[in-house]
């Protein structure tokens, strides 16, 4: 007989990413989630999402998210119930439980949810008074469903909630579900997680478990192939492997960049900069500490001061910046500008930047306290805003593409045409904007996808997302228009007419934070790096103590023609060489013994296992110069001629 077990879960929707500590966000965290709890982790009151709008999978997947709570509450009947929402590739579910969950318990989870499946249990729908659903949880002890329902009230002004029961599960729910267990497909349960009620970190700590759910067997055997290749790729693990950098407790969140990972970086920072040089940009840098003045003038220290650093000293605040924007308008009011300065592209690529981010949100590179972006600020009149969205756009495009890229997904967030009294600005400057950044996005192929009221209060934006070896995607590109600052910031220009006239800004990332980039890198090419990013390029390998010095003169040569070299002179066999050199995916191996150093030659062999035999020396280094010049996916290129 199994225990009658209440509610489930109150889900709202949102585009934000889910993040966890655990391993497994490797392969979630580059998706924008489909849907999140309203009402949850982060509080706040839920947007009600058109039914027709779900699609079959989430409809599904939020069903199985009810079906595994029900399995849980008949294993701990004294559970209590948080929330569940269904997300990218799956679902959880949040309980505070009366001991740990560990991976023995999973088998018995899914056990008692087939039996669910099996049983074709229908989904029913009804709409409850307020006071009978608070009366019904709250008699039940469960008291994030009674909080969820006075949050509702409060936000929303709702006097009846949506209740869904499967079974005795009883469940505070808006839906939608599929019409009956029956209709769940395959399912997994994952792993767990920890997770702070409503995010907060002052609350109680709750215990999530993860879950996915699919249409057919199949269909979650694929799943979980990609999963472990995900396992594979996880950027910490390559990190590690690749000795590119390191975290520490004694700096949470902040990465220990090692030589490998520095020389990565740089190499990444420096295309950036001579590809901005190029396209008329002006590098700046601007402090780490602004007064509180400019916080509270910009707004952040109302609306974002929770996830800032903040110091004093002398009796003065200090915000630690979060982001660059402000330091780009305190230089460009050191003076008065004309309408021929603009516009004026001021890129800051190097400014570090901090946001206070839960230590249990903290995940390798993809979420981390301390990151460097490459934000420039475009102050541009508005006649010219559309001509410098299409540069931008085109630039996003050439520099994505020039990292391997080739497959996007983009997104256009503007107004919510019935609400509109939030956004800041007139209705000019929008219809303007969303129709500038359209016809720019068009122009360029990308088909965006129109998203309604996910603009941000003061200005559309474009968001140009990267699709990796594993089909995943990841927000690279953000080109947001600002309505806002300009005035905040009594931002002017003088116009051709004479008189003084507000600027319109671009914030404008192209690769978004160099940390989450890099590990975005790092998980599609597996760690093997196209050749000019490789932190080692060639390493040299001498059979014996007698082919040093032959080694060193092939390395000085590599290294005068720009190539990143090193010699391993270890007393160890070539062969160990060559495994230690292919686990740190070094993309050539040079073998010198005997016949290489008579005939002036080097043996070459390459980290897929292919061995080239032995080449001169001359032949190789233009081989390798080539291959780096032209930013290659290959580590040969056809040098056969026309």
């Amino acid at each position: 007989m199994r225990s009658p077990v209440t509610w489930a879960g109150e889900i709202g929707w949102n585009r934000e990413n889910e993040l966890s500590p655990q391993w497994g966000e490797s392969f979630f965290v580059g998706y924008r989630v489909t849907c999140r709890v309203g009402h949850g982790a982060h509080g706040g009151t839920a947007k009600r999402r058109k039914e027709e709008d779900v699609n079959d999978l989430e409809r599904m997947r939020h069903s199985a998210a009810h079906v595994m709570a029900e399995a849980v509450l008949e294993m701990f009947p004294g559970a209590k119930v948080a929330i569940g929402p269904p997300i990218e590739d799956g679902f959880y579910y949040d309980f505070e439980l009366p001991r740990e969950l560990t991976p023995d318990d999973f088998p018995e989870i899914e056990r008692r949810m087939r039996r669910q499946i099996e049983e074709n249990l229908p989904f029913e729908h009804w709409e409850w008074p307020v006071e009978q659903a608070r009366k019904f949880f709250e008699e039940r002890g469960q008291k994030y469903k009674v909080e969820l329902i006075d949050d509702l009230v409060a936000n929303e002004g709702v006097t009846t909630v949506g209740i869904y029961k499967q079974g005795p599960f009883i469940d505070l729910c808006r839906g939608p579900h599929v019409a009956s267990t029956g209709e769940i497909g395959a399912f997994k349960v994952l792993r767990t997680a920890g997770a702070y009620w409503r995010g907060d970190a002052k609350r109680e700590q709750l215990t999530r478990i993860y879950a996915t759910a699919w249409p057919t067997q199949a269909d979650l055997d694929a799943y979980l192939e990609r999963l472990e290749e995900a396992r594979k790729r996880d950027h910490r693990r390559l990190g590690q492997q690749l000795e590119l950098f390191s975290f520490h407790e004694e700096s949470p969140g902040a990465a220990f960049w090692l030589p490998n990972g520095t020389v990565l970086r740089q190499t990444i920072e420096d295309f950036l900069r001579v590809e901005h040089r190029k396209r008329g940009y002006k590098e700046v840098r601007t402090p780490v500490l602004l007064d509180r003045t400019l916080w509270e003038r910009s707004g952040h220290w109302k609306l974002y001061k929770q996830n800032m650093f903040v110091t004093e000293t002398e009796e003065r605040e200090y915000g630690v910046k979060p982001m660059n924007c402000i330091g780009a308008f305190v230089i460009y009011r050191e003076k008065l500008h004309s309408f021929r300065d603009l516009p004026l592209r001021l890129a800051e690529l190097t400014g570090v930047l901090h946001r206070n981010e839960l230590s249990g949100t903290l995940a390798g590179l993809f979420r981390v306290r301390q990151f460097v972006q490459d934000d420039t600020h475009i102050f541009v009149t508005p006649e010219g805003l559309e001509d410098e969205l299409d540069a931008v756009v085109d630039f996003g495009l050439y520099i994505l593409r020039a990292f391997g890229f080739d497959q996007f997904s983009v997104g256009l967030s503007v107004r919510d045409p019935a609400n509109t009294d939030k956004f800041l600005g007139t209705d000019e400057q929008w219809d303007n904007a969303e129709q500038a950044l359209k016809r720019v996005a068009d122009r360029h192929g990308l088909q965006p996808e129109i998203m309604f009221g996910e603009a941000k209060f003061y200005g559309p934006s474009l968001d140009i997302h990267v699709k990796d070896a594993l089909g995943r995607l990841w927000q690279c590109t953000t080109v947001q228009i600002d309505f806002n600052n300009p005035e905040r910031f009594d931002l002017e220009y003088v116009g051709a007419d004479g008189e003084r006239h507000r600027p319109l800004i671009i914030h404008r990332a192209l690769i978004g934070s160099f940390e989450r980039f890099i590990g975005v890198l790092t998980e599609h090419y597996a760690g093997a790096f196209p050749v000019w990013l490789a932190p080692v390029q060639v390493i040299v390998l001498p059979i014996a103590d007698r082919h040093a010095e032959f080694a060193e003169q092939v390395a000085n040569g590599l290294r005068e023609a720009g190539v990143r070299v090193e010699v391993d002179a270890r007393r160890e066999k070539v062969n160990a060489k060559i495994r230690d050199a292919q686990l740190l995916k070094i993309p050539y191996m040079l073998v010198i013994g005997d016949k290489e150093i008579e005939s002036n030659t080097v043996s070459v062999r390459l980290r897929t296992g292919e061995n080239l035999g032995p080449r001169p020396i001359a032949e190789f280094t233009a081989m390798a110069v080539d291959v780096i010049r032209a930013r290659s996916l290959d580590l040969v290129l056809d040098r056969t001629p026309a």
